[in-house]
């Protein structure tokens, strides 16, 4: 293996990130381009390609293996894409197989919260654990489970989808077509349209002075803000949004038993004033008698964690 350096790739519907990962997890080198989602199948490969290309380091032509997070639905088995909304290039697309031709070492494909997930407990917040439970808070909620150190796939290679487990069967519809998914409680999105929501003209908040009569305006960096100065319509949302996350954790405390839950993603710093009181109140919430022996931890890779992800799925 040359020097134990691997490229993690990290593919969206907009950009592909690309970065040089070392065999302790350090990111040594990373660089963004456009993704080609509505072109052709081999606009898509071309674009991931010259990302792959752009990462290693001149006159570099090797690494132990190339890692990538890619959207699912997705085959982690086999490296085929299936039918990806945000990547339109590509159904049933052998991206494992076709990188390999390109760069003959180990290719890996899984989806972004798997990979972080295994990050996370190669490098990350989760190292020394052997069974981690991963929730990646942004647009939605991604979940990767980590059982004995390897990633758990499940029958058909699509478990862990923690994001659309319902806690709330009247709740609202999900985009899954579920109702009432943590995802459309929780999530940054979720948040954000709530409080865009309860706003008003004639409320007393800092938020509706922010939004200067625009509630659309409203952005999780809006809310952030409004958080940092004590807002209080802004922690009243946050509460209730915390008491719901700590709900749905519980639920997966109960099922999963892990040994540490690590907490991730663009919204993660909206919930860290409250991650005390999330603390205390899983353990109330979950059937486990042991609950409260289980840490509950930021992760370490925040917005490279497909970069990391990727990397790690080759170790």
């Amino acid at each position: 293996m040359p020097d134990n350096l691997f490229v993690g790739v990290d593919i969206g519907g907009t950009k592909v990130a690309a970065g040089l990962v070392n065999a302790s997890g350090e990111i040594l080198s990373q660089n963004r381009i456009p993704m080609v989602a509505n072109g052709s199948a081999a606009d898509g490969l071309d674009a991931i390609l010259s990302a792959i290309s752009s990462a290693l380091p001149s006159g570099r032509h090797s690494v132990a293996g190339i890692g990538i997070c890619a959207p699912g639905p997705l085959d982690p088995r086999t490296g085929v894409i299936l039918n990806p909304p945000n990547l339109p290039c590509w159904r049933n697309f052998p991206l494992a197989s076709e990188v390999q031709k390109a760069y003959p070492v180990p290719v890996k494909v899984d989806n972004d919260a798997n990979a972080a997930a295994l990050a996370e407990a190669r490098w990350g917040a989760a190292r020394g654990y052997n069974n981690v439970f991963y929730a990646t808070l942004g647009t939605g909620i991604g979940t990767g489970i980590v059982f004995g150190g390897k990633i758990y796939h499940g029958g058909t290679g699509a478990a862990g989808e923690g994001g659309h487990v319902s806690i709330d069967r009247n709740g609202p519809l999900c985009v899954c077509g579920k109702p009432g998914c943590i995802e459309v409680f929780a999530s940054g999105t979720a948040i954000v349209k709530r409080v865009r929501a309860s706003i008003s003209e004639k409320a007393r908040s800092l938020l509706s002075e922010l939004a200067r009569g625009n509630p659309e305006s409203i952005t999780g960096q809006t809310v952030a803000q409004a958080l940092a100065a004590n807002d209080p319509l802004a922690r009243e949302i946050m509460t209730d949004c915390a008491e719901m996350l700590a709900l749905w954790l519980s639920n997966m405390v109960d099922i999963l038993d892990p040994e540490i839950i690590v907490i991730g993603g663009g919204a993660a710093a909206l919930y860290e004033p409250f991650l005390g009181n999330i603390r205390e109140r899983v353990p109330a919430l979950a059937i486990n008698p042991r609950t409260s022996e289980i840490p509950i931890v930021a992760a370490r890779y925040g917005a490279d964690s497909g970069i990391a992800g990727g990397a790690a799925l080759c170790t």
